[in-house]
């Protein structure tokens, strides 16, 4: 999902010690000034003239070299602390294992060419086909939402988990436990675990997303570059309560739908992915996914700070009952195969397509599955949807979003133009996307 300008998938932690080109931290210093001013300074300075004292100096007879720590402590108990206390326990890290690349020369190699064939080589070389044959490949973060007849339930990104061969979860604790993946479904970019729950002390619950409002104090809770930060907490607000953004197929990079998403400017980076946005009352609100950074070294590109993304958790609720339930998500589909209108040429908007110059969005259908729906309904090759209920249509990501609203078995009103004329049809919801195969695509 990354474009030259911006990137708007944050991506597990990729930078562990098994794989050249790694992230670096940079830490900065940052020399701040204390100035005292207002009723503030004022106040301050008042109480140690009131001693005799210039502010900022303590007099003292103890001689150089004998300098102590002062006894005054304060006892401060804040909504973000007790917050976080109540969490942290449920907020994992989540390991990428994946089968390691073999490769036909380099220091492996070394071994046969010094005549390393003892017992010591070949017990190496045995180890390594066994114990070695994966390699963390990624980290990312996960919450423990549920617990129930022994069994531990996780809530992570479907881009953490992806290509994994297998899987792990590190608890807060530091305690390593092998992970079962219950499902994943891409499109909302949400993933299930479940993990033997003998260890499992904390479990955190889910708030209601749809209660937010922008500048409402979260805290997010996750693995930032990897397990070595792990349990790392950070504040910040509710920047917008609904945010639409693009969700785009990271291998053709075409724009597929829209997710609504909380966005804040708590700091998200690589490796929290998976983890816990959660508002003062401890309770999870959302699941960060997301950030919105540069993606060009130009010091003319403006620098991106404070955007960041989670899915909302009244969304991460819906979707995971079914990957529990069902191991997948069902979704409605349409039966065809479509391009964006704004893919097809002047000209051939006008000369095949016929449409009016006031059209200026809408899909193309290109083909149909098998067994179609939208085809029995009796669309046709270059129709171009332009509505779905009382939805417009403008692209792919319209339709997918139009669609994904409804159920199986639900009935909706298609709007489309053929041959320069609008018209509507309706058609009931029965064929879903698990159903669709490229290879049963027609073209009528």
């Amino acid at each position: 999902m990354d474009n030259q300008s911006h990137n708007f998938q944050e991506g597990p932690n990729t930078s562990g010690p098994k794989r050249s080109g790694g992230s670096k931290t940079m830490v900065v210093a940052l020399v701040a000034a204390l100035i005292g001013g207002g009723v503030g300074g004022g106040a301050a300075y008042w109480g140690f003239s009131q001693k005799g004292q210039d502010l900022g100096v303590v007099n003292t007879t103890k001689s150089a070299g004998t300098t102590q720590v002062s006894n005054v402590s304060v006892n401060q108990s804040s909504a973000s602390e007790t917050a976080f206390a109540k969490v942290k326990g449920a907020v994992v890290s989540v390991v990428n294992l994946q089968k390691a690349q073999s490769t036909s020369s380099g220091l492996d190699d070394f071994g046969d060419l010094f005549g390393g064939s003892g017992s010591s080589s070949s017990n190496s070389n045995s180890n390594k086909s066994s114990s070695s044959s994966l390699e963390e490949y990624s980290e990312g973060s996960g919450v423990i939402y549920q617990k129930k007849d022994g069994t531990a339930y996780i809530v992570t990104n479907n881009h953490v988990v992806a290509g994994s061969d297998e899987l792990e979860v590190i608890l807060s604790d530091g305690t390593k436990i092998k992970a079962k993946l219950v499902g994943t479904d891409s499109v909302s970019d949400l993933a299930v675990l479940s993990i033997d729950g003998s260890k499992v002390n904390t479990v955190a619950s889910f708030g209601d997303s749809n209660a937010i409002k922008a500048g409402q104090t979260v805290l997010a809770i996750g693995s930032p570059l990897g397990s070595e930060y792990a349990s790392s907490v950070t504040q910040g607000i509710v920047s917008a309560k609904s945010r639409t953004i693009d969700v785009q197929d990271e291998e053709t990079g075409q724009t597929t739908g829209q997710a609504t998403v909380i966005q804040t400017d708590a700091a998200i980076n690589s490796g929290n992915s998976g983890g816990a946005l959660i508002n003062l009352s401890g309770q999870v609100v959302g699941i960060n996914s997301m950030k919105l950074s540069t993606g060009s070294s130009d010091s003319s590109t403006a620098t991106i700070e404070g955007m960041g993304f989670a899915i909302p958790s009244n969304e991460v609720v819906t979707i995971i009952n079914q990957l529990v339930a069902n191991g997948k998500v069902v979704r409605p589909a349409l039966g065809v195969t479509v391009r964006d209108l704004s893919s097809v040429t002047a000209t051939q908007q006008q000369s095949v397509l016929k449409l009016p110059s006031s059209v200026t969005g809408g899909v193309v259908i290109a083909g149909f599955t098998s067994e179609s729906i939208a085809k029995k309904a009796g669309l046709k090759q270059y129709d171009v949807i332009v509505g779905v209920d009382n939805t417009n249509v403008t692209g792919l990501a319209d339709l997918h979003t139009a669609l994904y609203k409804h159920k199986i078995g639900d009935t909706v009103t298609l709007h489309y133009y053929r041959g320069g004329k609008k018209q509507s049809v309706s058609l009931k919801l029965t064929q879903t996307t698990s159903q669709l195969s490229e290879s049963q695509t027609t073209k009528n």
